[in-house]
């Protein structure tokens, strides 16, 4: 495979490869570069020559983060994006994997989301910084394949989660959020309030689900189009909430705020393309994967991963 580089390697898919133990991979976070910066991007690209990226370093957070920092998103997603892709190609990479997300797909859109509908109308406006950002991501890559011939892709999974999520309780996903949510009202005997009415449905997917995919894709995958990473399974918010709080015991009562936004009701994926390359891959079941996130999050706490810190 080669010198693999992996970009964002202390968020929640970065750790899912570290467990892997590939001797091959180098791994780098913020701590070794600002991504942001051209400059410092370079000398890290210049220092370590991969032949192969893994993309994952983003600016990431829930429906309230979002909400709030649509600005912040924007901007720092844009650098990112734009230092990597350029440094790959000035070293002279030979295959790039970019992340994207399906809450980057048109608001009103057919259903299940396909590949091809990704820039057929606005996103949702709660996340519209991060999503027009990330959908430049797939811009740069296509213009880069078409201009320089680089082998460039970009994958789009569902909602993930798992072991070293992003923990806030105000910029994290609902997952993990959630989880840790739920622990601090069952530890202070309060009720646990949930954003919304717990209708709108999601797919949610492993991360360690997510690396194996990634892994393929890296060796076996060079369309110029992208491809969604999702089970295709859809659970409401009110399961989760339901089985996050029967994982961790929690005894109290379970509120659910209308007076809070929902976002997006649903966005089911299409599968096609990826159960055609992949038709006998296993996703872990929601219930499995919340007990075993669940018990890294009791393992670890308090020293959890709650990185962004807002008005940078």
């Amino acid at each position: 495979m080669g010198k693999t580089l992996v970009t964002g390697a202390n968020g929640l898919v970065g750790f899912a490869f570290q467990k892997m133990n590939n001797p091959d991979f180098v791994y780098v976070s913020r701590t070794d570069a600002d991504l942001t910066d051209y400059v410092q991007t370079k000398e890290l690209f210049e220092r370590i020559r991969p032949e192969n990226v893994i993309h994952l370093a983003a600016v990431v957070g829930g429906i309230g983060g979002n909400m709030i920092h649509s600005g912040e998103y924007f901007r720092n997603n844009t650098m990112i994006n734009t230092n990597v892709l350029e440094c790959a190609r000035q070293v002279g990479v030979h295959k790039l994997v970019s992340f994207m997300s399906t809450c980057v797909f048109p608001d009103t859109c057919s259903y299940p989301l396909n590949e091809k509908d990704l820039h057929n109308g606005p996103p949702h406006p709660s996340n519209f910084g991060y999503a027009y950002a990330k959908r430049m991501l797939e811009v740069q890559s296509s213009a880069y394949r078409k201009e320089w011939n680089c082998d460039y892709i970009v994958v789009i999974p569902t909602n993930i989660y798992g072991p070293n999520d992003n923990w806030s309780l105000t910029d994290g996903h609902v997952i993990p959020s959630l989880i840790h949510r739920c622990y601090l009202a069952k530890k202070n005997k309060e009720d646990l309030t949930i954003w919304g009415s717990g209708k709108p449905l999601r797919e949610f997917v492993l991360s360690d689900d997510i690396a194996r995919l990634t892994l393929w894709a890296l060796e076996n995958y060079s369309e110029d189009s992208p491809i969604i990473f999702s089970s295709g399974i859809e659970r409401s918010i009110k399961e989760l909430a339901e089985i996050v709080t029967s994982t961790l015991k929690f005894e109290g009562r379970l509120i659910f705020d209308l007076t809070k936004p929902d976002g997006q009701f649903r966005k089911p994926s299409d599968t096609t393309k990826l159960r055609t390359y992949c038709p006998d891959f296993q996703f872990a079941s929601l219930e499995h994967g919340i007990e075993s996130t669940v018990k890294w999050f009791m393992d670890n706490y308090p020293k959890i991963r709650m990185p962004y810190v807002a008005g940078k």
